[in-house]
C-alpha cells in the first residue's frame, strides 16, 4: 500500500460516517466525523506532494481549518467567522487561477456555452444572495464580495474546461461545483426548516470540495514536474 493511501481511506471513512450520522440525525457524532476530514486530506496532500507545500496552498488549508472550526463550534460568531475564513480561501484560489493559469482564449464555437455559463452563474448569485438578505441583513457587503469571488472561480473553472477540456480543468470545475452547492445548501439550511436531505447535501458537497481541491493541487504539481522534465 502506498504511503498516502491510509490517509485517503481515513478521509473517505470520515465522509461515510458523516453521511450515516447525518442521516440518523446523530449531530454530536457527525461533528466528530467531520472533524477528521480536513486533517486526513491534508496529510494525504503532504505525503503525495513529498511534504512540499507552497505558501498559498498552506494558507488555503489553514483557513479551511479555521472555517470548519467555526462551523463546528456553532456559537454566536460562527457564521461570520466561517464566512470570512472561506472568503479568504476563495480569494487565494482565485489568486492561483489568475497567477498560475494561462488566459482563456475564446473561439466562436465557445460563445454559446460560455454565455449559458455566465447566465447560470449570475442567476445563482442573485437568487442565493436575495434569499440570504431576506433572512438577515447582517454583513451584506461581505456576502456580496463572497458571492462575486466564488462566481469568478466558477466562471474561470467552467470556461477553462469548455475551452481546454483537460483533466486539471475538470478538477477545477468539480471543485467549483462542490463549493457552490455546499454554500447554497448552507443557506438553504438556514432559510428553510431543518431537513436531513439538506444537511446531507451540504456536508457531502463540502467534503468533496476538499477532495477535488487537493487533487487539483496535486495535478498542478505533476504538470509542473512534467514541464521541467520536458525542458
Amino acid at each position: 500500500m502506498k504511503a498516502n493511501k491510509p490517509s485517503l481511506i481515513l478521509f473517505f471513512l470520515a465522509l461515510l460516517f458523516t453521511i450515516i450520522f447525518d442521516w440518523t440525525e446523530q449531530d454530536f457524532l457527525a461533528i466528530y466525523a467531520k472533524a477528521i476530514v480536513l486533517p486526513a486530506i491534508f496529510i494525504y496532500f503532504l505525503i503525495s506532494s513529498e511534504f512540499k507545500i507552497k505558501k498559498t496552498e498552506s494558507f488555503i488549508f489553514l483557513f479551511c481549518f479555521i472555517g470548519q472550526v467555526f462551523d463546528l463550534m456553532d456559537v454566536e460568531v460562527s457564521e461570520i467567522g466561517a464566512v470570512i475564513s472561506f472568503l479568504v480561501v476563495y480569494a487565494l484560489i482565485m489568486k492561483l487561477f489568475i497567477v498560475e493559469h494561462e488566459k482563456i482564449k475564446l473561439q466562436k464555437k465557445d460563445i454559446l456555452p460560455i454565455s449559458l455559463v455566465i447566465i447560470f452563474i449570475v442567476y445563482l448569485l442573485i437568487s442565493v444572495l436575495s434569499m440570504k438578505f431576506d433572512n438577515t441583513k447582517k454583513f451584506d457587503y461581505i456576502y456580496i464580495i463572497y458571492g462575486i469571488i466564488l462566481s469568478y472561480i466558477s466562471y474561470f473553472s467552467f470556461v477553462s474546461y469548455i475551452t481546454k477540456g483537460t483533466f486539471i480543468t475538470l478538477l477545477m470545475s468539480l471543485m467549483a461545483v462542490s463549493y457552490i452547492f455546499s454554500d447554497i445548501f448552507y443557506i438553504f439550511n438556514e432559510y428553510f426548516s431543518h431537513s436531513v436531505v439538506l444537511v446531507l447535501i451540504r456536508d457531502i458537497t463540502q467534503i468533496l470540495a476538499y477532495y477535488f481541491m487537493v487533487e487539483y493541487f496535486l495535478e498542478k504539481i505533476k504538470m509542473h514536474k512534467r514541464a521541467l522534465y520536458n525542458n
